[in-house]
């Protein structure tokens, strides 16, 4: 038996990777008293070159997670990164995939999301903005756990808001 204990983070890691790095300071840091458990710090892909094999990596790091971070951005429900027809090995005459593998047309997103929901994670978006826009959230848990932003707005700048993103994911 699998126990669940760790925190799965997804993201578009190109374009929101400075709310993911905010989130690991505020876990490091021995002032703040947010603490999670990272599940990417366990298993990683050994091929990298297929997009089934980071799946099957990301699938092991969920199944011992206990809460799902979804950080959305302003590209987080149109990344089509992790898609088969992206991959090297798919052949896009045949639409299969030249090792064997099954064809899977969803993002690693779009994968880790669905996930999430079939194995009841308890779930947690985060919008690395000063609004909640489900708009920019993937369809499959636009309604459903805890929604909250990262930042607020105040006098001409934007902070990071700690107090609220330790509220959703505690």
């Amino acid at each position: 038996m699998t126990y669940r204990t760790k925190t799965y983070i997804a993201a578009d890691w190109s374009g929101d990777c400075d709310a993911i790095e905010q989130l690991h300071k505020w876990n490091d840091s021995n002032y703040w008293s947010l603490s999670f458990t990272d599940a990417h710090d366990i298993v990683q892909a050994r091929d990298s070159s297929l997009n089934c094999s980071i799946k099957a990596s990301l699938s092991k790091r969920l199944d011992v997670s206990k809460t799902f971070v979804l950080i959305v951005g302003d590209n987080t429900r149109t990344v089509r990164s992790g898609g088969c027809q992206y991959c090297n090995s798919y052949n896009g005459y045949t639409f299969k995939c030249g090792r064997g593998h099954n064809v899977d047309y969803r993002s690693y997103i779009e994968y880790e999301c669905e996930k999430a929901v079939r194995d009841n994670l308890k779930i947690v978006v985060l919008y690395n903005d000063i609004t909640v826009d489900k708009s920019k959230c993937p369809n499959i848990i636009k309604n459903i756990g805890t929604h909250a932003t990262m930042c607020y707005y105040r006098d001409g700048k934007y902070y990071w808001d700690y107090q609220t993103v330790k509220n959703a994911i505690d």
